[in-house]
């Protein structure tokens, strides 16, 4: 160190063994100081004029007659505190030349401003006490917060160079281009402190107020993912669980209040908070947060896992009360504008409306179908959550209709009732045409159903072409479509029988039928396509009413002929037994799927 210089020329210790060192001058040394377990022997005189602790140690060690003085393991500037080594003993002393070299080289210096801080540590209360810690706080954190055009010093441990600055870019011209310097250029830095020394550093530049809620966050999410194992993978590890809980508060303690912070990287702090058994109070307030911003979430951050001894896959309890508090918050929110005026500004950068629900309504669309495939995930908790979304704006009921379907597909226990309940979720008139395609050779779903989509299907094309109507369609399949009336000539007994058969699966015989015609269907509408010249439109809707009609006439003649031979059975064993029997048939092994 080139401020340390002693004299006019270097001394240099040697050594005598393990625990002896001596200066090699013509002069006998005249006292020993113990420094720990090993022993210096040293001159008096050029000790005693820059010392004041020394002359007072020396003092008191001639009274007992020694010539052998003992001093405590104090390293670098606190050492020249402790010997008193001040301007006032002798011009340009320890104590100067230190301050001139941490001002003029350590705290000038971005990474040694970092090395020095995560010294002191092993110097508390020392370097406290000396202002070592709170200097090299100020000096990070001003670093931090500078202008990034004025950021000219190797910002990074860890930032791997551009082709261009190490010469292995083969179109590079040979002309260094400055490069733009990010504005979180210096998160992964401080990574490699403690979380306490951590925990300071974030809190300076914060009160600085010269960095932005999105660059925190990042900083955040950085630490995070270095030093929980795991992290980003949303798989904790439990062998230090005290350690890593108090990281995990101390994340969420600098959290900032305002602004926006990733809805992932808060995703993954529930998760941790859930995996660690944080309080209540963190998770409340993380649940909160998550809330206001769900419509940025992405599926894979809603896939946590049920707690060891659930029998179901994943913690479904978590992402309901998420979107409780979403729907809560807008229902608030859309009531009063002023209400919860507390995270007014938080909520500004995420306008909450019509687009941030048709976002929720498809994250949690592919959510439940996600779910669906656990065998052990129960009829009303699926339910329970696609209720929740139930009257949010969609564009279609596609995802919605593909959960559905992949819950059927594995859950083909579930009664009638279940299956009727979980159907009834979806609004058949907002399938598209692709869907509608498949729901109506879907052999999951029930007859009802089946009707609807075709029905709607069928209201779809007559409505593009001027003067069609809708066909007219047999009493008791009419009364299953939307505002259809239940009334018959048929007794009650025939009604509730037929309400069952309609609930069940189609069978075997009614998906060929319908197989047939669609098929029909289809080359009807590629023969009209290719005559367009001969037939209008108007025709050509009313050739494709015509044929749903038939498609309608013989669902309801398949209807009628089993219900006349179930005689006035009206329970519904048969109509389970029928199904067990379908299940059976050749045509019944050919499923389809839009999972």
């Amino acid at each position: 160190m080139k401020f340390m210089k002693l004299g006019s020329k270097p001394d240099s210790f040697q050594g005598d063994g393990e625990n002896i060192r001596y200066v090699a001058t013509e002069l006998a040394t005249d006292i020993v100081i113990s420094i720990g377990d090993i022993k210096f022997y040293l001159h008096k005189f050029p000790l005693l004029s820059k010392s004041a602790q020394l002359q007072k140690l020396v003092a008191s060690a001639n009274d007992d007659n020694s010539d052998e003085i003992q001093i405590g393991d104090i390293p670098a500037r606190c050492a020249a505190e402790y010997l008193e080594m001040y301007e006032t003993i002798e011009k340009g002393n320890l104590i100067y030349k230190i301050e001139v070299f941490l001002n003029s080289s350590i705290l000038r210096s971005w990474k040694d401003s970092i090395i020095v801080l995560q010294t002191t540590k092993s110097l508390h209360p020392w370097s406290e006490e000396l202002k070592v810690v709170s200097r090299c706080l100020d000096s990070i954190s001003s670093k931090a917060s500078i202008d990034t055009s004025k950021v000219d010093w190797s910002y990074t441990y860890n930032r791997k160079k551009l082709p261009s600055e190490n010469g292995s870019d083969p179109h590079w011209n040979g002309v260094r281009k400055q490069q733009v310097v990010p504005k979180d250029w210096w998160v992964e830095d401080l990574c490699e402190l403690q979380i306490d020394l951590y925990k300071r550093v974030i809190t300076t530049i914060k009160a600085k107020d010269m960095i932005s809620s999105e660059v925190i966050g990042e900083a955040l999410s950085a630490y995070a993912i270095r030093r929980l194992p795991g992290f980003a993978k949303g798989v904790i590890q439990t062998n230090d669980m005290a350690k890593h809980r108090s990281l995990v508060e101390t994340i969420l303690w600098l959290l900032p209040v305002e602004g926006s912070i990733s809805c992932s990287f808060l995703l993954r702090l529930l998760r941790a908070v859930i995996l660690l058994e944080c309080g209540e109070m963190e998770k409340n307030e993380l649940r909160r947060r998550i809330s206001q911003q769900l419509d940025e979430a992405v599926l894979p951050d809603l896939l946590f896992r049920a707690p060891d001894g659930e029998e179901m896959l994943y913690d479904v309890d978590t992402v309901q009360s998420l979107v409780e508090e979403f729907v809560m918050h807008n229902r608030c929110a859309q009531a009063d504008p002023t209400v919860d005026s507390e995270f007014h500004e938080f909520k500004t950068p995420h306008q909450r409306g019509s687009d941030a629900m048709a976002r929720v309504a498809r994250l949690i669309d592919g959510y439940l179908a996600e779910i669906a495939r656990d065998p052990n995930l129960p009829v009303l908790r699926f339910v329970g959550l696609a209720n929740l979304v139930s009257d949010f704006p969609r564009a279609t009921h596609d995802g919605l209709y593909r959960a559905i379907d992949m819950y059927l597909k594995e859950h083909p226990d579930i009664s009638k009732s279940e299956r009727k309940k979980v159907c009834k979720m979806m609004d058949c008139s907002k399938l598209s045409a692709v869907a509608c395609m498949h729901a109506v050779q879907n052999e999951r779903l029930p007859l009802r159903v089946v009707v609807q989509v075709l029905f709607f299907e069928q209201m779809r094309t007559t409505t593009t072409s001027s003067g069609s109507t809708t066909p007219t369609l047999p009493g008791p399949i009419a009364a299953l479509l939307p505002g259809g009336s239940h009334g018959s000539s048929r007794s009650a007994t025939t009604n509730t029988n037929t309400e069952e058969d309609w609930d069940g699966v189609p069978t075997a015989e009614e998906i060929k039928a319908l197989k047939g015609e669609l098929a029909s269907l289809r080359l009807g509408e590629k023969n009209g396509n290719h005559d367009s010249l001969k037939n209008s439109n108007a025709e050509k809707a009313k050739m494709k009413g015509l044929l749903v009609s038939k498609i309608f006439s013989k669902l309801w003649s398949s209807k009628e002929r089993q219900g006349e031979m179930s005689s006035s059975d009206t329970s519904e064993s048969p109509g389970s037994g029928n199904a067990g029997d379908t299940k059976s048939t050749p045509s019944r092994s050919r499923r389809h799927s839009v999972s």
